[in-house]
């Protein structure tokens, strides 16, 4: 099956520390569909909570569609995750005991299906990003120095 990446969360990298991740499905609308084949969704605050034994992306942007009517959908609502009850009842445990949070790394299509990668993280302190900072410059300078040669 073809996948083709729609969206990545670059700014999840950033601040958590990424651990163990899934793939789950997302329940869309017809104009949600429509906007994210477009390439118009954006993962920049976006988070995974789960409630009532239910797990939701919260502040994930679809913009809207052009074509759609005037009953197209709202750009920020929450959207429903698709998972095996034991997959969610899982996460949803981690979550509650390990301080950790869920959040979503990636949007993309694996066949016609729209598809989000989901990820188990831990916040980042100042001194891990400052740290990640640094050593993407040494590899950035080395790189050069090898380039030039």
């Amino acid at each position: 099956m073809a996948i083709k990446t729609v969206a990545t969360n670059r700014k999840a990298y950033h601040n958590y520390h990424i651990g163990e991740s899934l793939e789950a499905g997302i329940a869309l609308t017809g104009s949600e569909i429509k906007s994210v084949r477009a390439g118009r969704v954006s993962l920049g605050d976006a988070y995974v909570r789960p409630e009532h034994r239910e797990l939701w992306l919260v502040n994930a942007h679809i913009a809207r569609y052009e074509a759609s009517s005037y009953m197209g959908h709202e750009p920020m609502r929450p959207r429903k995750l698709l998972l095996h009850r034991k997959e969610i009842l899982a996460l949803a445990s981690k979550v509650a005991e390990k301080g950790l949070t869920i959040v979503p790394t990636r949007v993309y299509f694996k066949g016609h299906l729209a598809k989000v990668e989901i990820a188990l993280a831990k916040g980042k302190k100042l001194y891990d990003k400052r740290e990640a900072i640094a050593r993407r410059e040494v590899d950035r300078e080395l790189a050069r120095a090898v380039k030039r040669r």
